[in-house]
């Protein structure tokens, strides 16, 4: 039987660990300052040594200050500042005897933003008002003027750096979601004002088709000649409405590749990747909405995983066939099969096309996509249900 965890390791859903979670980082990443921690072995040998009070206090507060970091990255965000305050209040109690104690207090001061939505300005004040209390009770204790200096410093220069990295990565976040919402929006937008023109246009033809079925029933036997010429037009309305038919849906798929490289351009420019590419060339609509998905596949996987600074997409068309290039500087070495790229041969079979891949370890990596206008029109397969998709910029399998 498989142990549970406790209700208090279950991170709330606006915790730390939740965030990292939906932003599909490791959950504990944050785990990785603790290598700082560090420091509360290495202090007694710059002061008054190792000895059994030291191992002992060490033995109780340093897994209570663990206790404490685990709560401030599960907690929600209303609580986790608690956590961190019980931190610098650890540390501030044990300083008389304790100074291994100090790396509590410049983690408290670290984590006391932690995922709270406040500003820079006042997470300083805060770090500021503790500093001013550590200070003040660090005089009257007698510490060193040197370790009065630079704990301050310390404290208020990491929590900078952690929280501005934190909040850079919050943006991230908050800018992906809007790519997705804003594609999301102009699908349904569109989906909209071509469900208007159907509607307008069917229901124009299809009652002047029903006027001119009725008229050429009543005239079938006093005027069969007119009542031909009825059937005759009601035909040709019924083709013609067809065939407008056929163009918007037509403009509606033809949209698909356009806004997928508009979208591409937001995503990998907001990842520090800069994209060249021209507008697409007139192709068929079945092969410009299965280039679209391929292109959205790999346009995500360069700005997870390929590390790269520039990257190109090149379309080029004519009587034969379509070929789409997708190219970058990144880190390369992509395996030849994966769940990712499987997905994405799936799709250009489907086309009756081919894809190529080259990707050196280290000289980034080439995808070429080509499709034969000639080509059957079969339906796009939706891809194989599973948690995982191969990168087509790096090494690693991602999720997609």
């Amino acid at each position: 039987m498989a142990l549970q965890r406790p209700e208090w390791l279950k991170p709330a859903p606006d915790s730390v660990v939740a965030d990292n979670i939906k932003l599909g980082k490791w959950p504990w990443i944050d785990a990785v300052h603790l290598f700082w921690t560090v420091w509360v072995f290495m202090t007694p040998a710059f002061s008054g040594g190792y000895d059994l009070r030291w191992i002992l206090i060490t033995l109780w507060s340093y897994p209570l200050f663990l206790l404490l970091y685990a709560m401030a990255l599960l907690a929600p965000r209303r609580s986790a500042p608690l956590c961190a305050l019980a931190m610098v209040v650890l540390s501030l109690v044990l300083l008389r005897v304790y100074p291994s104690g100090l790396s509590y207090f410049i983690f408290g001061c670290v984590m006391l933003r932690a995922n709270r939505a406040i500003g820079t300005g006042q997470y300083l004040i805060e770090v500021l008002l503790l500093n001013a209390v550590f200070v003040a009770l660090a005089s009257w204790i007698g510490y060193p003027w040197q370790t009065i200096a630079w704990v301050p410093v310390l404290a208020i220069i990491i929590g900078i750096i952690v929280n501005v990295e934190r909040a850079s990565s919050e943006k991230d976040a908050a800018l992906r979601l809007s790519h997705e919402e804003v594609r999301r929006l102009a699908a349904t937008a569109e989906r909209e004002r071509i469900g208007r023109d159907l509607h307008d246009l069917l229901g124009h033809t299809l009652s002047l088709i029903t006027l001119k079925m009725e008229l050429s029933r009543k005239l079938f036997e006093r005027d069969p000649e007119r009542s031909r010429r009825e059937l005759s037009e009601a035909e040709q309305i019924a083709r013609d409405a067809l065939a407008q038919v056929r163009s918007a849906v037509t403009g509606f798929r033809a949209a698909d590749l356009a806004a997928e490289l508009a979208s591409a351009h937001l995503l990998l420019e907001s990842s520090c990747v800069h994209l060249r590419y021209a507008p697409p060339p007139p192709m068929p609509a079945w092969i410009e909405a299965g280039l679209s998905m391929v292109l959205r596949e790999a346009a995500t996987n360069i700005a997870r995983h390929a590390q790269a600074n520039e990257a190109l997409i090149n379309l080029e068309g004519d009587a034969e066939a379509v070929v789409m290039e997708i190219v970058d500087d990144g880190r390369g070495g992509v395996a030849a099969n994966g769940n990712g790229l499987a997905g994405m041969r799936e799709r250009v079979a489907a086309l009756g096309g081919t894809l190529e891949i080259h990707s050196p370890r280290g000289q980034g990596t080439r995808l070429k996509v080509r499709v034969p206008i000639t080509a059957a029109t079969t339906p796009l397969p939706e891809p194989s249900p599973t948690p995982e998709s191969h990168d087509v910029t790096g090494s690693h399998e991602v999720r997609t």
